[in-house]
């Protein structure tokens, strides 16, 4: 019996086809797809490392990451453990037994940059102003934990400053223009989706960082945590998030 899709806010899928209809953010969506065993080695032999990620979730529950090693091997990683497989057939079913009957996706895999050893992604807060114009009201890096494959706060990661993580990476030119088209990049986003979900009043867009510096949409949260920006030292950008928030709730 196949499993049911899921066609709800909630779904990865659906929003990522969302997405794709804008030409302006389709170049920053990765490779994404069902999970199927086709797909699965026909990503894995293209990309070399993928994500299969559960198509309903919070808080990077159920992520696991999977390479093709170099000798024709596989691994994946679950939490904090790595398996090993010689064969592909070896490693589908081991997957897929894992996965069940859970309805699972394949992005393909963007090798994030790293501060001190440990990949980081950008959380872009966008809201709905007073005015009724999407702006990007916050923006702060996740650190991941440095054995787990995710980086959310919920899982181990650390809530950062970006300019502190992308110190070693960019100058303050160009992290100034790096945060101007993140934020453009949100406000796109958030219009794009206003579409279908026209009383949403906020989301959070968790871009990552490939080594080139190109951004990649890796997910979008219809119901993001404002508490995250509390961690920062300017607390400007925190009563900013939640001032919108505020406003939004009174609706």
């Amino acid at each position: 019996m196949p499993v049911k899709p899921v066609l709800s806010g909630k779904s990865k899928w659906y929003k990522t086809k969302l997405l794709l209809r804008n030409n302006t953010i389709k170049p920053f969506i990765p490779d994404t797809r069902r999970f199927t065993r086709r797909n699965l080695e026909q990503m894995i032999h293209s990309y070399g490392m993928i994500y299969v990620k559960p198509e309903q979730g919070t808080y990077g529950n159920g992520v696991i990451r999977a390479e093709r090693g170099e000798r024709q091997g596989y691994t994946y990683q679950y939490e904090e453990t790595l398996r090993h497989f010689d064969t592909f057939e070896a490693f589908h079913n081991s997957l897929a037994k894992k996965i069940g009957r859970r309805s699972y996706l394949i992005q393909k895999g963007i090798h994030l940059l790293k501060h001190h050893g440990r990949r980081f992604d950008i959380r872009v807060m966008v809201q709905l102003s007073p005015k009724g114009v999407w702006e990007a009201t916050g923006i702060i890096g996740r650190l991941g934990h440095p054995r787990k494959i995710v980086t959310n706060y919920h899982s181990g990661g650390k809530p950062t400053a970006v300019e502190q993580l992308l110190s070693t990476h960019l100058s303050a030119g160009q992290l100034v223009q790096l945060k101007g088209e993140l934020n453009r990049l949100g406000t796109r986003i958030a219009a794009q989706l206003q579409k279908t979900y026209p009383r949403h009043r906020q989301f959070g867009v968790d871009v990552g960082l490939d080594r080139s510096l190109k951004p990649w949409i890796i997910e979008v949260n219809m119901n993001p945590d404002p508490y995250i920006f509390n961690q920062l030292k300017d607390k400007s950008i925190y009563r900013r998030v939640m001032r919108y928030r505020n406003f939004g709730l009174k609706l």
